[in-house]
């Protein structure tokens, strides 16, 4: 295994800040920005974003901004304090790093909002590549993201591991003929686990480190 292709939220990244956002924050500061009943601009922005699922359009801050028109970057700034990394994510990017893996952030996230994430975590020095969906112009859920990314990066889908909570990406690059796929089963640490049935099914990264690995058994942190 030569490359590992890893998603962010959700899976490195604990996907409640997400979710708290698009279904708390946003529709009580879209309320009262436009005035509305808290409900209905609920089941409002619920159906806006429904209808863009799985499209790029569904990631894209600069589209969400235009459509509610509030500043969905500056949004995600008031709550920055919920972007949490994942139990035992950091470990296991050291781990890559150390066992000399090319590892890659593959992301739907839009550009503005994976540079709040970055300058949260850190976990990009841990990374040697980030990628956008939206360098592509095209989503994970496309096999036309799949191609485009495994000839830029030269990858070989028979060596590479890739890890990702979403179900439909996940199909995606199964379609596309990734070797070996790892499903996070807990994306959000506020629901239950729910396993995948299809693919390698784990709850947080330790289940698929070297018994017994401890952040210990690394050599320092990259400053």
């Amino acid at each position: 295994m030569d490359t590992v292709l890893l998603d962010m939220d959700g899976t490195l990244l604990d996907l409640h800040f997400d979710n708290y956002f698009w279904l708390t924050h946003l529709p009580q500061r879209y309320a009262e920005f436009h005035g509305l009943d808290p409900l209905y601009a609920q089941s409002e922005l619920g159906r806006l974003i429904a209808s863009y699922e799985g499209t790029l359009q569904w990631y894209c801050l600069d589209h969400w901004s235009d459509l509610v028109r509030m500043d969905i970057p500056a949004l995600k700034r008031e709550i920055q304090h919920k972007i949490q990394i994942r139990p035992h994510a950091e470990t296991f990017l050291r781990f890559l790093r150390q066992a000399q893996k090319k590892v890659i952030l593959a992301t739907n996230a839009h550009r503005k909002g994976l540079a709040l994430k970055l300058e949260v975590t850190r976990i990009d020095r841990w990374l040697d590549l980030v990628i956008s969906s939206h360098d592509y112009q095209q989503p994970k859920e496309a096999d036309a993201f799949w191609q485009r990314l495994a000839k830029a990066e030269n990858i070989d889908p028979a060596r590479t591991l890739f890890v990702d909570d979403n179900l439909s990406v996940l199909r995606a690059a199964r379609s596309f003929g990734l070797q070996y796929l790892v499903c996070i089963n807990q994306p959000d640490s506020q629901k239950p686990p729910r396993a995948s049935g299809e693919f390698i099914d784990i709850v947080d990264f330790d289940e698929i480190m070297p018994a017994g690995f401890t952040v210990q058994d690394l050599r320092p942190a990259i400053p």
